[in-house]
């Protein structure tokens, strides 16, 4: 009795490690398919899947189950849900957004972080982030950068050099930072970022670095050629179609 019952302790051991190499062998792309298809996603968040090509994105960023996430500019929470999933109930998700963005973002962020269990709102300028110092493992800022330089109502949301170095102060050593934000000209300064909501490329490059950051990769996903580059986002004839870079650091 005394042996049977260690074969059987062996055998539930031996699937139980076999079951937790096999989650961890999953791949982002896995887990973040897995994401997309979770049954209570809000079915007409699908529709944008082939545009904002979330697998890629975050795969490419490495993102994994267990991780400590904070989602700067999260908007209403379309990229929450996913990342949410994503990493799953080990992990967890700072959703962060600047207090003048509750005219855009209206009750859908509080809601957001309602429903979803490892996830806590938190409203912040972009240089005042609420993560305790080297506790995250990525920081994601998608389509935002360039709001460094927009200032509804008169308002700042953050000063640049200070909001890059908060990003960095956040992360692990080894953590990563995943910046996606539309191009603009070659030419254009910062400055657009509060008029076309675009930014060079380069000038996130340099903040980034300026605040310890290296970069490890970068990926032309998301390019355009078509994008003439000098007219606002929001225009119908690029709405939805812009170019933009994805770049990811490390610290």
């Amino acid at each position: 009795m005394r042996n049977e019952l260690k074969k059987v302790l062996s055998g539930a051991l031996g699937a139980g490690l076999l079951l937790s190499a096999f989650a961890n062998a999953q791949s982002s792309a896995d887990l973040v398919a897995a994401a997309l298809n979770h049954p209570d996603r809000p079915a007409e968040e699908a529709a944008d899947d082939a545009r904002r090509m979330p697998i890629e994105v975050l795969s490419f960023a490495g993102i994994a189950a267990g991780m400590d996430v904070l989602e700067m500019e999260a908007g209403g929470g379309w990229y929450t849900e996913i990342i949410s999933r994503t990493v799953g109930p080990n992990g967890s998700v700072i959703m962060q957004n600047p207090g003048p963005f509750e005219s855009f973002t209206g009750d859908a962020d509080d809601n957001r972080a309602a429903k979803l269990a490892n996830v806590t709102l938190s409203t912040t300028n972009f240089d005042e982030l609420d993560a305790a110092d080297g506790s995250i493992d990525l920081v994601t800022w998608i389509l935002g950068p360039h709001e460094l330089w927009f200032e509804p109502g008169g308002v700042s949301l953050g000063d640049p050099a200070g909001t890059f170095a908060e990003i960095a102060r956040v992360l692990k050593p080894g953590g990563r930072f995943l910046a996606v934000d539309h191009h603009a000209a070659a030419s254009a300064g910062p400055e657009v970022g509060g008029t076309l909501h675009r930014i060079g490329e380069s000038i996130v490059n340099n903040y980034a670095e300026d605040a310890g950051l290296s970069l490890i990769r970068s990926s032309a996903m998301h390019l355009n050629p078509e994008d003439p580059l000098d007219n606002g986002v929001f225009d119908p004839s690029i709405q939805g179609k812009t170019s933009k870079f994805v770049l990811v650091y490390e610290k």
